[in-house]
């Protein structure tokens, strides 16, 4: 319906915003696979990259600050993996107590700032070109060569599926469950705060919100990659194939000046037919 849809520009555009919504999704699709759930990347991203850009601006090094955002952003995985592990919580709920927790430490530690005008060498992350392709693209091509490798060549890989179709079942099999799910939230974290730190750089300023509309996307994302909400099932791969569909999806809507409210409604609507069709597959026969 647009001319300018299928131009070499908008797919690079498509790309660069699919690759901030992959790296954030990477982390949860392991997680999920391993039938967890981590509801507080959206507000990790808000903490990480406030802390980041606080640390760049105090010491002027663009390295520190990325390597703070990514830090407190693994940190934040560890508490969960804690929690679920050690204190035996339920993931819905431990998650969704630390996106609060997170929530409200962001809030009291930016007081309503607003953090810019960052060095031009880290803005580059973010919004920079290398041989014409965007930098983010880089670093999620890196992203999912990693993920592809670990889940399809490595034992680790293997354990995270067995866990994810059987959790009990995996750990009288010897696999170490517990120690592989904390590994697991924490690469999550780790993500998030990758994604945060690439987020900052674009954007060129941090704020409490700048993470607030992120949680419900990196969700669709997973799901319509084929990861199944019950674990077990699913890939990296298919992650990234879910990140590019659901931004070109909500490209198309802005280039067709579709208001923008409505892409909450989108993403909701393809995350309930991705489970309700996960389900259909799932279901044994009668």
């Amino acid at each position: 319906m647009s001319e300018a849809f299928f131009t070499a520009n908008n797919m690079l555009n498509v790309l660069r915003q699919a690759s901030l919504l992959f790296l954030l999704s990477s982390g949860l699709t392991l997680v999920i696979l391993t039938g967890g759930l981590d509801l507080s990347v959206g507000a990790n991203i808000a903490l990480s990259g406030c802390l980041a850009g606080s640390v760049i601006e105090a010491t002027g090094s663009p390295w520190l600050g990325a390597a703070a955002g990514v830090g407190v952003g693994a940190f934040i995985g560890v508490l969960n993996g804690l929690l679920i592990t050690r204190l035996r919580l339920p993931a819905f709920i431990a998650t969704y107590g630390m996106m609060w927790v997170i929530n409200g430490l962001t809030y009291y530690f930016m007081a309503g700032r607003t953090i810019g005008g960052f060095p031009a060498a880290f803005r580059h992350l973010g919004s920079g070109y290398v041989f014409g392709i965007p930098v983010p693209v880089y670093l999620m091509a890196a992203v999912l060569a990693a993920g592809v490798a670990l889940m399809r060549y490595t034992v680790y890989g293997k354990q995270i599926y067995a866990i994810g179709a059987n959790a009990t079942a995996a750990e009288l099999s010897g696999i170490p469950v517990r120690r592989l799910q904390l590994v697991v939230y924490t690469v999550s974290g780790a993500t998030a705060g990758l994604a945060a730190v690439v987020f900052l750089a674009r954007l060129n300023s941090a704020d409490a919100d700048m993470g607030s509309t992120l949680l419900l996307p990196s969700l669709a994302a997973v799901l319509i990659g084929g990861t199944s909400l019950f674990g077990g099932v699913g890939s990296v791969a298919g992650t990234f194939i879910g990140a590019v569909l659901l931004t070109l999806i909500l490209n198309g809507t802005n280039i067709l000046a579709i208001n923008s409210n409505w892409h909450p409604l989108i993403a909701g609507v393809i995350i309930v037919a991705a489970v309700f069709f996960d389900r259909i597959v799932r279901r044994e026969p009668q």
